[in-house]
């Protein structure tokens, strides 16, 4: 596919039509976006902001790129990114349709990882063409987010017409398309949350018990294990599983949940709710022996009641 596309949209000093670009939301991701088609040879033309933060951002990753009120970034540009909170988007949308901001052949581009092209309906009757493009990565803020897009996948959910554009915007930025269909916008959310979302969470408890069992580095400790891990994981699945839980070792598991309880109650619950699943996952793949799984659900389960 990439590369019938990429004879399609020719490389960015052989194509005549360049767009103006405006950002709504100068958030961590508006303006890095908006870098990477600049790098591709588009020509970002404004950009809104509120907070301090956000003006900051804007004028480090596009300095000289005017800040203007949401209605005037859409009145200047031919391709926006709505690049705002979930909660926030549907709101904006139909702010703008209603205030007469949207203009007909317009492109509004979102890029949360929730919605797909639906949220986007007040301002497709207006006549824009909607696109969801959401890259899954974690930004900065910073220029280096523009480098990480390189390879980066994004969920594209798009009217069948502009798939192609679609595509082709993203692997303008760098990145990969991976199609989404409408309706499993928010599942496709939820795996990517409970991927990167709870791995931050669970390192930062990790680190913080390490700390507390004494270890001087634990980033440093943990880095070529987790970093193994992940690697294992992405390769294998859940033929990866090793561990206490995968070899069903139901002693080592009641003497971690007593330990947490001393020293950290609070990482408890969320101990024994990924034990749980690691069980469940373990058992059903053939890793975890089913002679030695009650005692280990066992454990589980008493660990919870206490």
């Amino acid at each position: 596919m990439n590369a019938h596309l990429s004879s399609e949209y020719p490389s960015p000093q052989d194509r005549p039509a360049r767009l103006t670009v405006g950002v709504v939301g100068a958030g961590r991701v508006g303006p890095a976006l908006a870098a990477s088609l600049q790098l591709a040879g588009h020509r970002p033309v404004a950009v809104s902001g509120v907070s301090d933060a956000s003006l900051r951002r804007a004028a480090t990753m596009l300095p000289d790129v005017p800040v203007m009120a949401p209605a005037d970034v859409l009145a200047h540009a031919e391709l926006v990114l709505l690049t705002v909170p979930d909660d926030a988007l549907p709101g904006l949308v139909a702010g703008l349709a209603e205030t007469g901001a949207v203009r007909p052949g317009q492109l509004l581009v979102h890029t949360s990882g929730r919605h797909g092209t639906a949220v986007l309906d007040p301002a497709t009757r207006a006549g824009a063409l909607p696109l969801a493009l959401h890259p899954a990565m974690t930004f900065t803020g910073t220029p280096v987010d523009v480098q990480r897009l390189a390879g980066c996948s994004f969920g594209v959910t798009a009217p069948d017409e502009l798939r192609l554009a679609a595509e082709a915007l993203v692997i303008e930025m760098g990145g990969e398309p991976e199609w989404v269909e409408e309706s499993a916008r928010p599942l496709y959310h939820a795996a990517l949350a409970i991927g990167a979302n709870h791995l931050v969470t669970l390192v930062a408890q990790s680190m913080e018990l390490l700390r507390t069992a004494g270890v001087e580095h634990p980033a440093r400790m943990l880095g070529p294990l987790l970093g193994a891990a992940l690697d294992n994981a992405l390769r294998s699945g859940d033929a990866a599983l090793t561990g206490p839980v995968a070899r069903g070792d139901a002693g080592t598991v009641a003497a971690h949940i007593a330990q947490l309880r001393a020293h950290a109650p609070q990482a408890v619950a969320g101990y024994l709710a990924m034990a749980r699943t690691t069980a469940d996952r373990a058992l059903a793949h053939g890793l975890l022996k089913p002679e030695l799984a009650e005692d280990l659900l066992g454990v589980l389960a008493d660990g919870g009641n206490q």
